[in-house]
């Protein structure tokens, strides 16, 4: 159940929280106050499309809190194969809204907003102003009657689904298979080419692995080579180098220390540094003579793991990709050699798979067919409980020409409105508000069905009014029964069945314009239905029908 909503700056909503309760809540306000922006706000947070002009003017960001008590055992099986946990029987989903990007969370935590939505089809159905319309759309049918038929089609299908992958990948190794001589022979001289070129590299597994850490240490013992060998070049050999040019400045200095004392110092001086000089390049001969680097290794090396990154790139980005490519090249290249045989074991293949495949696709069927024949009634009574006196409704199954992942059955709704008509598509015959009927009948059966809570219907009043008015109002009280119902209106026969009525208002101010929502009480609830019913004028003889549509309304929620 859907407990708490906390809105903040979206639209024209500064910050609203609302406390729906069980039963019937009903939403009603002028037209142009907003109401769309609270359950567009329930959309938001449950994972729906935004722009950044939807955040209130002037705010960095929007913010839309949903909180849920769970307590369904099928509720807390879907959200657990989510790794979603109730706290104290507790789900809050959140977003935060900017203009570049959201943020959803899910008790606390941040989630996808894949993860956001399949937690949110299992808390809550919304029924949208236009969402009747997918009744017009025969591919959506059949969805309805799986649904309904629950958990054991969704075996079957699975079923289904995997026994036509099967079938399909027969079907695809035979079409591919499929070639004359000239073009087997082509086929088999270029597998043996592949299969060749991968056997004579003789890889093994790991081998790209150790000849790259070889490689990176030859790399590293050239440099070190090449760059000490430089250094002695330039401290100890050839015309130039700092001890060739050490000695001269010695020499320099000793014919000058019998003239100056102080030159007689810096002689000794530059003695010394020789001599450190000296000391520094035998060490350096022996680092280099320790410095191990084979030009011929280290070009075999190089030369392998290119040829390996070759076959990489033809065949596969490991060696074990490789080998596995070399595998596959073999058994196709044996098949070849063997075609009539390989071409009869795909065919007896497709004839077995195809065999399993309409075996339970027939299981699929019969389970459809069942519960169909069920639906079917359902909905029809449904429909004469929303004032569709002499409806007739049907199911209409087919064959398809071949089979899909979904099986092999070509479902169609029909409707016959008016008596003496027969059957036909629905979108040949029912128009906006009928079909917004429909689907609420299917709705209220599907409500049963399943373990969601609470639903959401955004003016499911479209079309309707009088007679019809009151029956869908009665319906929608009885759904309230045992579901959670949130529903905006413009109709008073459906805002006096609330057992909970909120009033959605504009507030304009000097500076800025607001969305407010508020809980009224049984005697403004009562006002609020003289509004809808007597628009700007509210008489006394308004008042007292509002008053007695309500007292009707609830004698009939009480019985």
């Amino acid at each position: 159940m859907l407990q708490n909503l906390h809105v903040k700056n979206l639209a024209l909503i500064d910050e609203v929280e609302v406390e729906f309760e069980d039963g019937l809540n009903i939403l009603t306000g002028e037209t142009g106050a907003g109401k769309s922006i609270i359950l567009g706000s329930v959309n938001l947070a449950l994972g729906g499309k935004y722009t950044k002009d939807m955040i209130r003017e002037g705010a960095d960001y929007g913010f839309v809190e949903l909180t849920f008590s769970v307590g369904h055992p099928a509720q807390i099986k879907a959200l657990k194969a989510l790794d979603i946990f109730p706290e104290d029987g507790i789900v809050v989903l959140s977003r935060r809204l900017m203009e570049r990007r959201s943020v959803s969370r899910i008790n606390g935590e941040t989630v996808t907003m894949a993860v956001l939505r399949e937690a949110a089809s299992a808390l809550i159905d919304i029924h949208g102003q236009h969402e009747h319309q997918s009744l017009l759309y025969k591919k959506n049918h059949l969805g309805f009657v799986d649904a309904f038929a629950g958990e054991k089609a969704e075996k079957l299908k699975k079923r289904v689904a995997e026994t036509y992958q099967e079938y399909r990948l027969f079907k695809k190794r035979l079409e591919e298979s499929d070639m004359d001589e000239s073009e087997r022979a082509k086929e088999m001289s270029f597998l043996q080419f592949e299969l060749d070129e991968i056997e004579n590299a003789k890889v093994r597994e790991g081998e790209d692995e150790e000849l790259e850490t070889l490689f990176r240490r030859m790399e590293n013992g050239k440099k070190l080579t090449e760059g000490a060998a430089a250094a002695y070049q330039y401290t100890s050999e050839g015309d130039g180098s700092a001890s060739e040019n050490l000695s001269r400045a010695i020499r320099m200095l000793s014919e000058l220390t019998g003239y100056d004392e102080g030159a007689g110092q810096l002689y000794g001086q530059l003695s010394e540094i020789d001599s450190l000089l000296n000391d520094f390049n035998r060490e350096l001969a022996d680092y280099l003579s320790s410095c191990e680097f084979s030009e011929e290794e280290f070009y075999e090396t190089e030369s392998r793991l290119n040829e390996i990154n070759r076959l990489k790139t033809k065949y596969g980005g490991t060696i074990g990709e490789i080998l596995s490519y070399a595998e596959s090249r073999r058994e196709k290249l044996e098949r070849l050699k063997d075609y009539e045989a390989y071409m009869e074991e795909l065919k007896n293949g497709l004839e077995s798979a195809q065999e399993r495949l309409k075996e339970a696709c027939a299981k699929l069927t019969r389970v459809r067919r069942a519960k169909g024949e069920l639906l079917e009634r359902k909905i029809e009574e449904g429909l004469k409980d929303l004032n569709f006196a002499d409806v007739k409704f049907e199911i209409a199954f087919d064959s398809l020409k071949d089979y899909t992942a979904d099986g092999a059955d070509d479902v169609e709704f029909r409707v016959s409105l008016n008596p003496g008509l027969p059957v036909r598509p629905l979108a040949n015959v029912a128009s906006g508000g009928e079909l917004s009927r429909i689907m609420l009948a299917i709705k209220t059966i599907m409500a049963d069905q399943d373990a969601v809570e609470t639903l959401i219907f955004d003016e499911i009043d479209v079309g309707i009014s009088g007679r019809t008015a009151q029956k869908v109002s009665e319906k929608m009280a009885v759904i309230g029964r045992n579901h959670q119902v949130i529903c905006i209106t413009h109709l008073a026969q459906i805002a006096a069945m609330a057992s909970t009525h909120f009033l959605i208002e504009k507030k304009v101010g000097s500076r800025d314009t607001t969305t407010t929502i508020r809980r009224l009480d049984e005697e403004e609830a009562v006002k609020e239905l003289a509004r809808i019913l007597g628009g700007a004028k509210i008489t006394k003889t308004v008042l007292e029908n509002a008053r007695e549509m309500k007292q009707l309304a609830i004698r009939f929620i009480d019985e």
